[in-house]
């Protein structure tokens, strides 16, 4: 018998963070993640002038939500994902978003070290395109069992998942993934908007859900936001709970799911709310459970 520790994904919420409007641009947040070493919380917003072109905010935040410095990337993408890696031998924290813009989203995917105040552009990175013909590549990375992700979308325009060791993964060797499944279960509809995932060791967790809307999203009924598991050994649904979460919020858009691991994982999602222009964002959490697997 093998005991395995996964977020339960039908516990209750707890807010984390909540109605935080100190982010640099005015535009929701995209995604986010933990730098668990330095206790930083990297968040990436669109520009508010920079959709087509992909342009992003980097914003580097302290755990209470204070903001400790920012930088601009120019022609990245839509920021849907984000990932955070501690370099063994040096200790530096290099981030993985995607890159190499078209239409708004990434068609590759990079890593860069943070510098409060930059402006980069892919021609100052290194861009990888990981699985040929592939388009929307968006990574994450899972430092509790060492390997990356990368959500694309295959020839057929399918949304799906790949997974490598991350060692071999920097190292350009994309030959033998770990996995590559569909994307499944996300919403019981599939026409509602995808917002986030996160790898965490044998789980892909995922978020879906729209803005409050009076005619097909009322607030009155608390939501349609979803958040979901997927095995990614067998590329099964696990489990799909649907969240009220902030459902007081105004407009209550789900932006951004992350994990963070250790003795007690945590799974963390987002939403933004407040008015067009001047948005602001919360985050709330689900712990763990663990349980004894044949």
């Amino acid at each position: 018998m093998r005991v395995t520790t996964r977020i339960n994904l039908a516990t209750p919420s707890d807010r984390w963070l909540w109605q935080k409007s100190t982010l640099k641009e005015p535009t929701v947040l995209q995604s986010f993640a933990f730098d668990e070493a330095n206790k930083h919380l990297y968040v990436l917003q669109v520009t508010a002038t920079g959709h087509a072109a992909g342009d992003l905010c980097l914003n580097r935040l302290h755990y209470d939500g204070t903001r400790l410095g920012h930088m601009y990337l120019k022609g990245f993408g839509h920021g849907v994902s984000i990932g955070i890696q501690q370099d063994a031998e040096d200790g530096r924290t290099w981030i993985w978003t995607e890159a190499d813009a078209k239409n708004g989203y990434g068609q590759g995917i990079t890593r860069f070290h943070f510098s409060d105040g930059a402006v980069r552009t892919g021609a100052q990175v290194n861009i990888r395109h990981p699985i040929a013909g592939s388009i929307n590549n968006q990574p994450s990375v899972c430092m509790a069992s060492e390997r990356i992700a990368v959500r694309y979308r295959d020839a057929a325009n399918r949304p799906r998942y790949r997974v490598w060791d991350l060692d071999r993964f920097v190292a350009r060797d994309y030959a033998d993934p770990v996995a590559d499944f569909a994307q499944t279960g996300a919403h019981p509809d599939a026409k509602v908007p995808f917002q986030g995932y996160a790898l965490y060791r044998t789980c892909v967790y995922q978020l879906a859900g729209s803005a409050y809307e009076a005619k097909t999203n009322p607030a009155a009924e608390h939501g349609n936001t979803h958040v979901s598991s997927i095995d990614i050994t067998t590329g099964g649904l696990l489990q799909r709970e649907r969240t009220e979460a902030g459902h007081s919020l105004v407009y209550r858009e789900p932006e951004g799911l992350a994990v963070r691991g250790g003795s007690n994982p945590q799974v963390y999602f987002g939403f933004a709310s407040g008015q067009l222009g001047a948005r602001r964002f919360s985050i709330f959490v689900k712990e763990a459970r663990t349980r004894a697997e044949p």
